[in-house]
């Protein structure tokens, strides 16, 4: 049987597009259990944890902090990269080594990533809290101030090590939110928007966000702790054509919304141009005309468009 060769795994257009569109792809399952179990004992992870009786909260907190003075997790400096962010036989070396992630995130941010910052988020059994205030979830955010970046996108890698089951509050997140720019927590205040996901999903699953995605962690209700793993990254050079050698044509032949012949399922002029749950009639329509942008600039297509939304508002002469 021949090898896959390393090119091979890199994205292909359609799960850049999807990435463009939504703000996100999943990798299910692509990290092995051996990996997974090297990781949790690397972190001191104590399956019977838990089993501890105590009306006082406290040892919740101590056991995290235990957690994090002894794991094997590495303290790296921002900018560092992310070749050298850690040890060549640890187990996130070996995840980030993974030729299905590492072929994404050449695709999306080039081969020589700098590390923005990593974080081990450990969410506990609710039922382990007296205190009410420590029972509600998390509210929307993105990671980042309002970003003036207008074609440079950093990612975030969420790996998780255990599976994720739906009674355990897996990382909420809205579909198609990364375009709209707000200042972290400024949307905390809404709640259950229409078509947001929350993470399940079998264990080594690796998802990949866009930094500026809305996003939240749920109420843990199991009997058991949710680990994640967090690693931003950000590119060292222009996102143009890493995925790709592929010479794209320009098209000047689009026509008119609403008087087409019907779009090619499954082309990127479908991806690109498909709605979510939460948008607007009207404002929804800007989040197409950003996609459209993002799209011309990592495929340097300068021409590309999707039912003209973006020739139509270019014909300016003066």
């Amino acid at each position: 049987m021949k090898k896959r060769k390393k090119n091979n795994f890199l994205l292909t257009d359609n799960q850049m597009a999807e990435f463009v569109s939504k703000g996100y792809l999943i990798l299910e399952n692509i990290i092995d259990d051996k990996t997974n179990k090297k990781f949790l004992n690397e972190i001191g992870h104590t399956s019977t944890s838990l089993n501890k009786k105590n009306a006082d909260q406290s040892w919740l907190a101590e056991h995290y902090n235990e957690i994090m003075k002894t794991s094997k997790i590495p303290l790296v400096k921002a900018g560092t990269s992310l070749k050298k962010a850690y040890k060549k036989k640890s187990a996130l070396n070996d995840v980030i080594s993974n030729p299905v992630l590492s072929g994404a995130i050449k695709s999306l941010v080039g081969d020589k990533p700098k590390l923005d910052h990593h974080f081990l988020h450990i969410t506990f059994p609710s039922k382990y809290y007296h205190d009410a205030s420590q029972k509600i979830s998390q509210g929307n955010h993105n990671d980042c101030v309002i970003d003036p970046r207008e074609k440079t996108f950093d990612i975030q890698l969420f790996y998780f090590p255990t599976a994720v089951e739906k009674n355990m509050g897996g990382t909420r997140y809205i579909p198609g939110s990364h375009f709209r720019m707000v200042n972290e927590l400024a949307i905390a205040r809404y709640h259950n928007i229409r078509g947001q996901k929350h993470v399940v999903c079998p264990a080594g699953t690796v998802i990949i966000f866009h930094h500026n995605i809305w996003h939240g962690a749920g109420i843990n209700n199991s009997k058991k702790i949710r680990y994640g793993f967090k690693i931003r990254l950000m590119p060292t050079q222009k996102q143009v054509k890493l995925w790709t050698k592929k010479t794209y044509k320009n098209n000047h032949d689009e026509e008119a919304l609403y008087w087409n012949r019907g779009i090619e399922k499954n082309s990127i002029k479908e991806i690109l141009q498909k709605t979510e749950p939460w948008f607007e009639a009207d404002s929804g329509r800007l989040d197409i005309l950003n996609r459209i942008r993002l799209w011309r600039h990592i495929s340097n297509d300068k021409n590309f468009d999707a039912a003209y939304w973006l020739t139509r508002i270019e014909n300016d002469y003066n």
